[in-house]
């Protein structure tokens, strides 16, 4: 797998720098109150930049990098082990390298997105967007069609999980790992769901 040129980075580090900014102004002033020109103004890019990067103001707290980074280390994992294992792996991995900074900015945008109803209107329509992205990782593992009802429900079941962890997460203070609590959502999916 090649690594993004330079070109691509640096706009890489544009985007999460104006999302950095954006998440300053909204802890600071409340999302609400924070406008994209002050957002702007405090990345030092002009609005029209920034909806280059965003298209939205509710975008900036929603989108993050981590899904492209969970697609790409997927795809290293054998191909002959189950997806289910294969994610727990890959998330469990992907958290142990997470810094406190990281956890925070998560935590931090996790809170925004309950917290104002317009962002978690968006985060409900971007479910969607998560199982279209689990669906076609699961149906390029296993061969099947991303669109087959079987994948899509299995890809559903994914994001829930990993979303009741996110919740649980952010309702007990983020006092326990983020990771350990996925790993533990995705393990009672892969006992099929037993209680």
């Amino acid at each position: 797998m090649s690594s993004p040129g330079l070109r691509e980075r640096k706009k890489q580090k544009t985007r999460w720098s104006i999302q950095e900014h954006a998440l300053r102004l909204f802890e600071k002033q409340g999302y609400e109150q924070t406008t994209v020109d002050q957002i702007a103004a405090a990345a030092e890019i002009s609005p029209s930049t920034f909806f280059r990067y965003f298209k939205t103001k509710e975008d900036v707290v929603l989108e993050d990098e981590y899904d492209p980074m969970l697609l790409a280390l997927l795809a290293q994992e054998p191909s002959d082990e189950p997806f289910l294992p294969a994610l727990r792996h890959v998330m469990s991995m992907g958290f142990s390298q997470m810094g406190p900074v990281e956890v925070s900015k998560i935590k931090q945008r996790t809170k925004l997105m309950l917290a104002v109803p317009a962002l978690r209107m968006r985060m409900l329509d971007n479910f969607n967007s998560s199982v279209d992205m689990l669906a076609g990782a699961v149906a390029r593992r296993t061969g099947r069609d991303p669109a087959e009802l079987e994948v899509r429900a299995f890809a559903g079941a994914l994001t829930g999980a990993m979303i009741a962890a996110i919740y649980a997460w952010v309702d007990g203070g983020a006092a326990e790992d983020l990771g350990k609590l996925i790993d533990r959502a995705l393990a009672h999916l892969e006992s099929g769901f037993a209680l």
